[in-house]
């Protein structure tokens, strides 16, 4: 079981979608966000005087894709005034000490790591993908283990997780834990997830698409674009998965699967022929 702990989040505005700070108890990190549009009440907060590591997050206009810049910096504010040229972010988040124990090799050992975990997660394309990250005396690198390991827990509870990786499918997974959907040949394995549904490697997909799609596209657009990236490749007559793949919910993974819509609370099944949709109301019923 992870670590359980206790945030503080305060609204600075009073709204949901505005400025805000948050910390952890017993943490001596501090974490401020608010979107582009506030950018000089960020700037203005006193936090922002100390040296941080920092994120700037949106979306890239030319591929639609989200995006993410990683930064560093030993005056938080005077870097993020110098991004106002970067179009594509929406929203700034970063992190301090409220201690003011970071040092400049601290913040590049956090940036160099952070990017690091950002690549692995593979979720958000990254605008920065170079860092020298720094060396750092055994203490000082254990310390700074444990400030990354906050930041990890705070980001996605701010509503950002793409320093977390996909968690993966046991190879030797038990078949009674996944969950199953057919059509026309092709067998895909998925399993429900926190963020929606996750389609497993070597998954099959149909090759032809349904005419529906002429009508209701999203199916088919989703599938081009799995393609254009790599995730579906064509093999012997199918679409297969190359990787490990989450969807935003159950029926979106059966769409792809089957070639256009679908329900993906009747179309996943568990080895024993029961659907998403019974094993959840059983899960209900047995409360």
């Amino acid at each position: 079981m992870a670590d359980t702990a206790t945030v503080k989040i305060f609204l600075v505005q009073g709204h949901p979608a505005s400025l805000c700070t948050a910390e952890i108890s017993n943490w001596t990190g501090k974490a401020v966000a608010g979107p582009r549009s506030e950018l000089d009440d960020i700037v203005g907060r006193e936090e922002a005087q100390k040296p941080g590591i920092y994120f700037l997050i949106g979306v890239n206009p030319d591929t639609g894709k989200y995006r993410v810049y990683i930064g560093e910096a030993e005056v938080v504010k005077d870097r993020l005034k110098k991004h106002v040229d970067k179009d594509f972010w929406r929203s700034a988040v970063f992190f301090v000490s409220k201690d003011e124990n970071l040092t400049k090799a601290h913040i590049k050992y956090l940036e160099g790591k952070l990017i690091e975990l950002a690549q692995s997660a593979d979720r958000y394309e990254l605008d920065n993908s170079n860092a020298s990250g720094s060396h750092l005396p055994e203490s000082d690198a254990a310390d700074m283990e444990v400030f990354l390991a906050k930041i990890q827990q705070l980001m996605p509870v701010l509503g950002y997780d793409f320093l977390q990786k996909l968690a993966p499918t046991k190879a030797g997974a038990r078949k009674s834990d996944l969950l199953f959907c057919t059509m026309k040949g092709v067998e895909a394995r998925g399993r429900p997830t926190e963020k929606g549904f996750v389609v497993t490697k070597r998954s099959e997909a149909v090759l032809k698409e349904r005419p529906s799609t002429k009508k209701y596209p999203y199916a088919a657009d989703l599938r081009k674009e799995l393609t254009d990236e790599g995730v579906l490749m064509e093999q012997n007559g199918k679409l297969v998965f190359t990787k490990d793949y989450e969807f935003s919910s159950p029926s979106a993974a059966a769409s792809v699967v089957h070639g256009g819509q679908a329900n993906g609370l009747i179309s996943w099944k568990n080895s024993s022929g029961d659907t998403l949709k019974e094993i959840e109301e059983k899960g209900i019923s047995n409360k």
